[in-house]
């Protein structure tokens, strides 16, 4: 591989293995929302507290070892760091299941976020050695796809399985001996372990910057590419759009599940039912809709392709609120359709433009920091903000803790920054152009 360009059929076998490896990222790392409640009444916890021991451990270490990994991702063999994390990370999603006290359950998180943090830096960077800057945001979006299939396993597979019903459960009992919230780790950690050896044997790592005009060289200093990273005015602006965009969408699904569950009585089963055809369904359809549309001629001028992002995401910020404020169940789900398939769309083009304005030696880096940030915002500060707001107004207004009402309060507070997110997309464009010419060391035609 080392000197021959890679043939489509190899490039989409990769393409396709990289797509699996961040569908059981997101799979393991949200399927936390989809038992949320029963975990806090198991352990006791409050919203406040169950938030802290869920997201916060993981997010943490997923942020600190961000950085390190992506070091190597930028210096060493990016095939071989992606499938040891995926095997790490799926064995400590196993592990969780058999936690039977908060602070163990913790420590297991910790492992699932320090194996995750080699994953998406190291297939961003690898995919892109496969596929030309042109169809980088086609591919990366491709790529996403891995978001809705993961974020369905972890809501309709998972809740099914915790409830005990269907072939899922029976899947569950026939291979962890029962099913429940602990069997849930169990049976979705497994098949990772297996991709991870699939990756080692069958994947070849390409060369490096291969399909880019500017020669690569050595990678540089990490304080360097955080220099060239903060003069690309474009991609500071995109890392803190896509970050403020997952906070927004990712940080309330991350209570989404619950506040069905207390708002309207359903078990985890039949929250993960109703949401999980929006993620799987919606979310593909957005994805694979944006990804052929950005692949038309008009496109070419990659600030049309923020401009889509902007305005896509700014117009579903109307029904992420309607879909809490409302008390009618038909029109929160008519909410949910428009909204949940907008937390997906954004997601592949992001990814792909920001490859686009970072030098080939400095991906894992740019990817690295994206991550930072997005994760900074939807695995800490929200469901730590939503959990410590629903647990004031509780206090405040006299309600039981762990009540729809306060819950209902504490997302409507998240619900607006959505057009937030939408300001940093129309302010990338700005500078997009000379930007990415810098970055690839060609023009780019407007």
């Amino acid at each position: 591989m080392e000197n021959n360009k890679p043939g489509i059929g190899v490039r989409w076998y990769v393409l396709i293995m990289m797509c699996l490896v961040y569908t059981l990222s997101i799979a393991d790392r949200y399927v936390i929302s989809t038992v949320l409640e029963p975990i806090r009444i198991e352990l006791g916890l409050t919203d406040f507290e169950v938030s802290l021991a869920a997201g916060l451990p993981l997010a943490v270490f997923y942020l600190v070892f961000g950085f390190p990994l992506s070091w190597l991702i930028d210096r060493g063999n990016r095939r071989n760091i992606i499938s040891v994390c995926l095997i790490v990370w799926s064995t400590m999603t196993m592990l969780c299941g058999r936690a039977q006290f908060a602070l163990q359950f913790s420590l297991t998180r910790i492992g699932v976020g320090i194996g995750e943090a080699g994953g998406t830096p190291g297939a961003n960077s690898i995919l892109s050695d496969y596929f030309t800057a042109r169809l980088r945001p086609m591919a990366l979006t491709v790529f996403s796809l891995g978001a809705p299939i993961g974020a369905w396993l972890c809501l309709t597979f998972a809740g099914n399985v915790a409830d005990g019903h269907g072939w899922a459960a029976a899947a569950a009992t026939a291979y962890a001996g029962t099913h429940g919230w602990r069997s849930v780790f169990i049976v979705l950690g497994a098949p990772g372990i297996l991709v991870g050896v699939l990756i080692w044997f069958t994947v070849r790592e390409p060369e490096r910057g291969q399909l880019d005009a500017r020669s690569t060289g050595p990678a540089p200093p990490l304080l360097e590419a955080f220099r060239f990273l903060w003069r690309q005015k474009s991609a500071v602006n995109l890392m803190l759009a896509s970050a403020i965009t997952a906070f927004w969408g990712w940080g309330l699904m991350w209570f989404t599940p619950t506040f069905l569950q207390r708002s309207y009585g359903m078990t985890p089963g039949e929250a993960g039912d109703l949401t999980g055809p929006m993620h799987l369904y919606g979310g593909i359809a957005a994805t694979v809709l944006t990804s052929w549309v950005i692949a038309r001629p008009w496109f070419r001028d990659p600030r049309r392709i923020v401009w889509l992002m902007g305005w896509g995401i700014g117009l579903a910020t109307i029904p992420s609120f309607i879909m809490y404020y409302t008390h009618s169940l038909p029109l929160a789900k008519a909410m949910l359709w428009i909204f949940v398939p907008s937390i997906y769309f954004y997601i592949g083009p992001c990814f792909g433009l920001l490859n686009n304005l970072s030098p080939p030696p400095m991906r894992a880096i740019f990817c690295a920091s994206t991550l930072l940030v997005a994760n900074l915002g939807n695995l800490i500060l929200a469901p730590a903000i939503g959990g410590l707001l629903s647990d004031i107004f509780a206090s405040s207004f006299g309600w039981e803790q762990g009540s729809a009402q306060s819950l209902r309060l504490a997302l409507l507070c998240i619900a607006p920054t959505g057009f937030w997110a939408t300001y940093h997309y129309f302010t990338c464009t700005r500078t997009m152009l000379q930007d990415q010419e810098r970055a690839m060391g060609v023009p780019v035609a407007a």
